[in-house]
């Protein structure tokens, strides 16, 4: 009796080694598979659901390990990734951890806010409609995360909530003596600069000539207020902008109107933020396209149509 049993224990030693062993080894996935398991799933729905996937190859073996680890009612829910020849017990502590998948969203800098929610309502991944009353300029661009099933909303509402910290503190630090009223005149300079400029050592300067021209009481006479006004952000011009544009009535017309733009044109970036309120010091007011993707500054209208002839003789070429 003394003999079966010690037999026994010897069995069943060999047997959970052999499992442990197992379940340690390199897994049968071949390439990086997402899997998801729903609220309430049992260790057997998660083993049916990983063994489809290709993530594992014997599901009895991992019901057992999930229990003999004490994971099988902590398996958590969500999205999870696993990468090529993941063994079957990293995946079962992976799901106990809850090291669920983390998707991404880009917002651009200078996208309307428009053009931000159709991104957002492109993504498959994301659930329900954008109800919130969001206006031009409040979205912070960034790279924004979220799993699975998270909604639309949630990502309005980092994005809001970013920008309405990125705009304060940005406010707060703002150079002295500038022709703005308050933040939200901040804004609808940032997003001219984030229109007129993609290049970043540009931003200062960009800045300057409009501080500038605001000061001495000049319209703005910036292309992208004109395309605002004729598309009100609801997507590109599509073709060029006309000279007969520039005579159309619209608020957003700088280059009929005085001063700044009723709101912002776009959503701006933390660059061109901190451009509006720390603008390089400079005597331009004007500029135009150098043709190599930067601008040609000048302050004075004669060298301004110097620069002018010179891009338009670029273009001819």
């Amino acid at each position: 009796m003394k003999k079966l049993f010690l037999l026994a224990l010897v069995v069943v030693f060999v047997t959970v080694y052999q499992m442990q062993k197992w379940s340690h080894e390199s897994g049968p996935l071949t390439e990086i598979v997402n899997v998801v398991i729903p609220r309430g799933a049992t260790s057997r729905t998660v083993a049916a659901r990983l063994d489809a996937a290709g993530v594992i190859n014997k599901p009895w073996l991992f019901r057992i390990m999930a229990r003999l680890n004490r994971l099988d009612k902590h398996l958590k829910a969500g999205e999870y990734q696993f990468s090529p020849m993941i063994s079957m017990q990293a995946a079962l502590d992976k799901m106990a951890r809850g090291e669920i998948f983390y998707r991404r969203i880009t917002l651009a800098e200078g996208l309307t806010t428009r053009e931000m929610i159709n991104l957002l309502n492109a993504e498959p991944m994301l659930s329900g409609e954008v109800t919130l009353a969001v206006k031009e300029g409040e979205l912070l661009p960034e790279t924004y995360t979220y799993v699975r099933g998270d909604t639309r909303n949630s990502i309005v509402m980092q994005a809001a909530k970013a920008m309405q910290k990125v705009k304060r503190e940005a406010w707060e630090k703002r150079e002295p003596g500038l022709p703005l009223k308050n933040a939200d005149e901040m804004m609808v300079l940032a997003s001219i600069i984030e229109k007129e400029t993609a290049v970043p050592a540009e931003r200062g300067l960009v800045a300057s000539v409009f501080v500038n021209r605001l000061k001495k009481g000049m319209r703005l006479q910036t292309d992208p207020t004109v395309i605002y006004a004729l598309t009100r952000g609801e997507s590109e011009l599509e073709r060029p902008l006309y000279k007969k544009d520039l005579s159309i009535d619209s608020p957003y017309n700088t280059y009929k109107n005085y001063g700044l733009p009723p709101t912002p044109i776009c959503n701006p970036g933390r660059a061109s933020i901190e451009a509006a309120v720390n603008p390089e010091l400079s005597n331009y007011l004007y500029f135009v396209a150098s043709g190599n993707g930067g601008h040609n500054f000048a302050a004075s209208l004669n060298e301004h149509n110097r620069n002018v002839k010179d891009w338009r003789r670029q273009r001819k070429k």
